[in-house]
């Protein structure tokens, strides 16, 4: 096993699929814009940031041709090269499929997966902690970040099902939604599992939990890596007041992609939202949201690219 969860420190970047112009069609045959994707990802590199995530919804996970999935994802561990790590999503709608891609993605170049677990129907804890049993079995070494969004995947890990996570080798860390149970997951889950709040969270809970809450993911760092950067320093010299700080504006920023101040109002519609906070921050070429998830409420989008204008103004605030 190369990395541990005692690796997992600092931002998380999860990185979209920079899209071609044509990407809207259902006959389109690649995309994914290649260069776009390498110039990006140098981008957060140049920043300081180590760690990437693939194959989220922001990165269009579900909507990703397979190829798209295999070139998306060499080209980032390329230009990563020995400068950072790629844990590269390997989500799919049944255990032999995400096993089978977890190979393809090691053989790029991959450091280890960002894996959700099959959500055509959902899986009770017995099922969540046999599939990503199974996982290790198959890939035995290879370090695992659990991807949990209670919405995609039709349930929420409970904190017994975290803890016996946690008990995997394999499986070193977890993306965390967030809410009132995320400190009680954090310490259910210890050392042996990093739990990752959003950045937004972060700097609170480094104050509460400052020996487990060394780590964060976020969404935004192609909407410009230098807050993200900045919120890391300040954590890792333990300048809590400052992280905290960083971490109110982030939340600032990002609220105008929740309709209406709702989660659940986001999720059903976040790639075309993701799409619109690209369009707003500027920074990263990239044509529409591919099909089928292309439409959105009117104002959704809007809301994406006001947050993306927010978070460019982070950007001067806190230039990294």
């Amino acid at each position: 096993m190369i990395l541990t969860p005692d690796d997992i420190t600092g931002v998380l970047a999860i990185l979209p699929a920079p899209s071609t112009p044509d990407a809207g069609r259902w006959d389109c045959a690649m995309s994914v814009d290649l260069d776009s994707t390498a110039s990006m990802t140098g981008m957060i590199l140049d920043a300081g940031l180590t760690i990437f995530l693939t194959g989220g919804s922001f990165g269009e996970g579900p909507s990703l041709t397979e190829a798209e999935h295999l070139a998306f994802n060499a080209a980032v561990a390329e230009t990563i090269g020995t400068r950072g790590h790629l844990f590269a999503g390997a989500t799919t709608m049944n255990t032999r499929d995400s096993i089978a891609r977890g190979r393809a993605l090691l053989a790029r170049g991959a450091s280890g997966l960002f894996l959700g677990r099959p959500h055509w129907m959902s899986l009770d804890p017995a099922g969540i902690l046999r599939f990503y049993r199974d996982v290790a079995e198959a890939l035995p070494g290879v370090p695992v970040i659990v991807y949990d969004n209670p919405f995609a995947f039709k349930a929420p890990i409970d904190r017994a099902t975290y803890a016996a996570l946690a008990a995997i080798p394999e499986v070193i860390a977890t993306k965390h939604i967030g809410g009132p149970g995320l400190a009680g997951d954090m310490r259910a889950a210890g050392r042996d599992m990093r739990v990752l709040p959003v950045d937004s969270a972060w700097g609170p809970l480094a104050r509460a939990e400052p020996d487990l809450a060394r780590a964060a993911w976020s969404g935004n760092a192609a909407d410009g890596p230098g807050p993200l950067a900045a919120l890391a320093r300040a954590v890792a010299a333990g300048d809590i007041d400052r992280a905290e700080a960083i971490s109110a504006r982030m939340a600032w920023a990002q609220a105008p992609m929740f309709p209406g101040g709702r989660l659940e109002d986001f999720v059903d519609y976040n790639i075309p939202i993701a799409h619109g906070r690209l369009q707003g921050s500027g920074l990263v070429r990239s044509g529409p949201p591919r099909p089928p998830y292309t439409l959105a409420p009117d104002g959704h989008v809007e809301g994406g690219r006001e947050t993306g204008r927010r978070w460019a103004r982070l950007c001067r605030e806190f230039p990294g």
